[in-house]
């Protein structure tokens, strides 16, 4: 069997990977212990996000016609795709995060939702919630006023509540006065 033969269902591989991605990152692995590595695709896992190692060429042939060309200035040296098709801001959040517990792993570049970005940008691509985070602020924003609103009414009923109930008691009171005077000039 040729070595194109061989090759051709890995290219095919990363451009299913790529594809419809939402965005892809390359990191340099060098330096992690096989624990910690094991640790990072655990965790890449868990936020259902795609993390593989490929050759770099590989690489080049799959991204030839896509967004993620641009990456081909980062292609040197080990490199790992991170890919994810659902959320554009989580393989940046989860790459930046373990790269504190581990300086070895280094961000090279990466493309989020057609943009390409260097390590820099990444840094600040991961500090943007997710899309669930945003969309639970943006209910708390929008919840707030109308919650509000409800507490004041129902102090103000409360309140007016409390005030009828004492402007009554009088009236109810006067009421009963004039039949109570009228009741013994009756019994005259």
């Amino acid at each position: 069997m040729a070595k194109v033969e061989l090759k051709q269902p890995i290219v095919k591989e990363i451009s299913e990977a790529i594809q419809d991605a939402q965005s892809v990152l390359l990191v340099d692995h060098r330096g992690l212990t096989v624990a910690q590595d094991t640790a990072l695709r655990k965790q890449l896992r868990e936020a259902n996000l795609s993390y593989k190692v490929y050759k770099n060429t590989m690489m080049r042939f799959a991204f030839k016609g896509t967004d993620c060309e641009q990456l081909d200035q980062y292609l040197e040296g080990p490199s790992a795709l991170v890919v994810s098709k659902t959320d554009a801001t989580a393989p940046a959040r989860e790459i930046v995060k373990f790269a504190k517990t581990a300086p070895a792993l280094e961000v090279k570049g990466g493309i989020v939702e057609g943009t390409l970005y260097d390590a820099n940008g990444l840094q600040d691509v991961a500090k943007v919630p997710s899309r669930e985070e945003l969309l639970s602020k943006l209910l708390g924003s929008l919840q707030s006023p109308i919650t509000n609103f409800a507490r004041v009414i129902k102090q103000i009923a409360e309140k007016g509540g409390g005030e009828a109930a004492a402007a009554e008691a009088p009236a109810a009171a006067a009421e009963e006065a004039p039949a109570a005077e009228e009741a013994p000039a009756a019994a005259e």
